[in-house]
């Protein structure tokens, strides 16, 4: 019987952990959205070879960005250089969902208010060893504008938690409930008002609240994705698909 009791203790001790639940913003919901991204065609975007991440090829190409099972799928196009693919429409007060299935390894951003050259708000996508989901970066801005709450570790099941502003909302241990590697996992993010307040979301979850001291960029600009240059990632993707996105004015 004591033997029988450890073990149904352990069972439900287990299910515990797997049913954690986790906090969804219910604020959140999708009316509104319009599909800038419908998987098939790039029509309506373009990829920019100005940015620092395309110096491998003298600015000649932006990395390779091509449509593949119903998703914007991005490389390096010769090791070292990437570069962005950006909407052709501007938007200024927006909120923008992306689905994401990335390979881990390259880094990669989807970036808010977006020129050519790569200047905006980044939505960081920098997944691998040491990098961060959902925080925000100021890319080619000024301030040096750097959040993150945590860090991966050695392995995408890890994470490592850090003190930020906007503590994160998800604990190390649930980290691998709560993240499906090699599945589709939406991203979300708003930004509003100049100087802007930035906030992110992934699967629904809150990770963080950024709102600048000043103005140091234009009111409107491009939704962009990104893959980072440095290294050799020809053979490692980033994916997305699904792109949706609201105008809050």
């Amino acid at each position: 019987m004591m033997r029988l009791a450890l073990i149904c203790g352990a069972v439900l001790c287990c299910s515990g952990l797997s049913a954690a639940e986790f906090p969804v913003d219910k604020s959140l919901n999708n009316d509104g959205f319009e599909t800038i991204f419908d998987g098939k065609s790039l029509r309506g975007w373009h990829v920019s070879t100005q940015t620092g991440h395309s110096g491998a090829s003298m600015h000649t190409s932006g990395g390779k960005w091509v449509l593949e099972e119903g998703a914007i799928t991005g490389s390096q196009d010769i090791p070292g250089n990437g570069g962005i693919i950006l909407t052709d429409r501007q938007f200024g007060d927006f909120e923008v969902i992306v689905e994401m299935k990335n390979d881990y390894g390259p880094d990669s951003g989807l970036f808010l208010r977006s020129n050519d050259k790569g200047q905006a708000y980044q939505y960081m996508v920098d997944y691998h060893n040491g990098g961060n989901l959902a925080g925000v970066y100021g890319e080619g801005l000024s301030g040096g504008i750097h959040l993150r709450n945590f860090d991966f570790l050695d392995d995408v099941k890890k994470i490592q938690t850090k003190d930020a502003p906007f503590p994160c909302p998800i604990k190390p241990a649930d980290w691998p409930e709560f993240w499906k590697h090699g599945e589709w996992n939406e991203l979300r993010a708003r930004i509003e008002s100049n100087p802007p307040k930035v906030t992110t979301w992934i699967n629904r979850v809150r990770f963080m609240e950024f709102t600048d001291t000043e103005k140091r960029h234009p009111d409107t600009g491009s939704i962009a994705l990104q893959v980072h240059g440095g290294g050799d990632y020809t053979k490692e993707f980033v994916r997305y698909r699904n792109v949706r996105v609201k105008s809050l004015k």
